[in-house]
């Protein structure tokens, strides 16, 4: 039985956005709410939110969306790697793949989620990347049997090392939605993409 498990990184300390992107409002959520919830409506169960700038507040959010959530004391370091170590670390046993998703993508559209996981159960790849106009995006899915390899990576390799060094066995995705590589990094990004 598939079990697709999601781990969501929100342990950046927003610098650039100069406050938590995570808690800014998004039409009448925030944008780590808008991006839950997007998980949820796609049929994902079993979420875990990886905390570190802000936590406290981030983690109050988080469990009034019936999410778990992990703290990641390494997250002052702003490496992703280190997020999705504690991340991998937090799922249950029954999950058969993870979704890594950012929380300050708060366009990624439930259709996008959908085809991934559909993708996953109807082939046998351990690796989905999402793919727009050739780039590929998040959230990103990999099979339990490489979170070994994710896991023993030490700094300063990153996730997109990772990528790299399985690329013979990603399985693209291609997606009419640009929003697969849009995230939240300043006040411009926000002014331009808030709804």
């Amino acid at each position: 039985m598939i079990m697709i498990s999601a781990i969501i990184l929100a342990a950046g300390e927003s610098k650039r956005m100069g406050q938590p992107k995570m808690l800014l409002p998004w039409g009448q959520l925030t944008v780590l709410e808008h991006v839950i919830i997007t998980f949820q409506n796609a049929g994902i169960e079993d979420i875990v939110v990886v905390t570190g700038g802000a936590h406290q507040e981030v983690e109050k959010l988080v469990h009034s969306r019936k999410v778990r959530s992990v703290f990641n004391k390494e997250f002052f370091n702003g490496e992703m790697l280190s997020s999705i170590q504690c991340g991998l670390r937090r799922l249950t046993d029954q999950a058969t793949a993870t979704l890594i998703g950012l929380g300050d993508q708060p366009q990624i559209q439930e259709g996008t989620v959908r085809l991934i996981c559909k993708t996953f159960s109807e082939k046998e790849s351990r690796l989905i990347v999402p793919s727009f106009q050739m780039r590929r995006g998040h959230p990103w899915l990999v099979e339990r049997s490489l979170w070994n390899a994710l896991l023993e990576m030490r700094s300063p390799h990153s996730p997109r090392d990772f990528l790299n060094q399985h690329a013979d066995e990603i399985q693209y995705v291609q997606v009419d939605d640009s929003s697969i590589l849009a995230d939240l990094d300043t006040p411009e990004d926000y002014q331009r993409a808030r709804p």
